[in-house]
């Protein structure tokens, strides 16, 4: 499996751990940066993981910010991609199998490393439950399409 992950400088230091484990873990890991932990902004990584991963360059992604959010809202805009922060392993397991996500965003400053390494490892080994959760997720891809025009206002009332 290829997995595609970057950083800001606030997800920096865990980005190279996380990419050695994943590596010795038997992942074919492309680094698309930063290259140093200099300030830069998370959208420029969100982004481009969010497009590795949509065009099928990568099958996941792996994001890391302070919080993990924004650089996830990044990616998540890309279309293809259903991307979101992770701060638990059960949260990792649950986001492949009932909303077969394909990139997780991290938590750098509230997180530890160690458990970083075990949301990224559950995130990378659950496969997508599929069944009564596949249209939910063929709903939340929708959102992707220009032409969709949103739920009807009475819809549920």
């Amino acid at each position: 499996m290829r997995v595609a992950i970057a950083s800001d400088h606030a997800g920096f230091d865990q980005k190279g751990p996380i990419v050695k484990h994943l590596r010795e873990e038997g992942y074919d890991v492309v680094d698309l940066g930063p290259r140093s932990g200099e300030r830069c902004d998370y959208p420029d990584f969100g982004d481009k993981v969010g497009r590795y991963v949509a065009s099928g360059k990568a099958d996941r992604g792996v994001v890391i910010c302070g919080t993990g959010l924004g650089i996830s809202m990044t990616a998540d805009k890309v279309p293809g991609v259903r991307a979101t922060p992770v701060q638990t392993v059960q949260f990792a397991q649950l986001a492949r199998e009932h909303n077969n996500a394909n990139v997780i965003g991290l938590s750098g400053r509230f997180v530890p490393l160690d458990t970083n390494e075990q949301i990224v490892d559950t995130f990378l080994t659950t496969e997508f439950a599929g069944g009564r959760h596949a249209a939910r997720v063929e709903k939340i891809m929708r959102e992707d399409d220009p032409s969709f025009a949103g739920v009807p206002e009475e819809f549920g009332l």
